[in-house]
């Protein structure tokens, strides 16, 4: 440790490594960020699709069933709205992780601006959004929520009579 206001050869090692291990962490971090928006868009289509799924058999069959229209209105708006309560924690999740992304991003540039060359690793801006592959993902499942309900406003509920 410093005494005397002067780095050992063994602190600067110490500082070294413990600044690649740091590195390694982050680089992991980043890499399980974008597995984890994969994952949760995954979710999100399989939930969306199979309770828009249902929502279309109710509408489909509830005559045959014998369920009462106002019944199968109800039945079908609470589908669409689990679908948006599904929507919003996916929203949610790829955007926190793509605001830890930048986080972490932002501690990888520091680390190689000090250990390996100012200026090695740019900073992520943010006009470059129209690259990012999240900001399609969370267009995709705005879009598809909103056409959800708004097919559903237009064509399903007024045809349950």
């Amino acid at each position: 440790m410093e005494i005397s206001g002067e780095t050992t050869p063994e602190q600067v090692a110490t500082r070294n490594e413990f600044a690649l291990e740091r590195y390694r962490y982050i680089l992991q971090q980043i890499h399980t960020i974008n597995e984890n928006a994969y994952r949760f868009l995954a979710i999100y289509q399989t939930l969306a699709t199979t309770l828009t799924g249902v929502a279309l058999t109710l509408f489909v069959g509830y005559r045959e069933w014998d369920i009462e229209p106002a019944a199968a209105r109800d039945g079908v708006i609470g589908l669409l709205t689990l679908a948006t309560v599904v929507a919003a924690f996916t929203i949610t999740q790829i955007t926190v992780g793509a605001l830890s992304w930048i986080d972490y991003r932002n501690e990888e540039c520091d680390i190689t601006d000090e250990f390996v060359a100012p200026g090695f690793r740019k900073k992520p801006r943010p006009g470059n959004l129209i690259r990012w592959y999240e900001t399609y993902m969370l267009a995709f499942v705005i879009i598809s929520i909103v056409s959800m309900w708004l097919l559903a406003a237009t064509l399903i509920l007024p045809a349950i009579k």
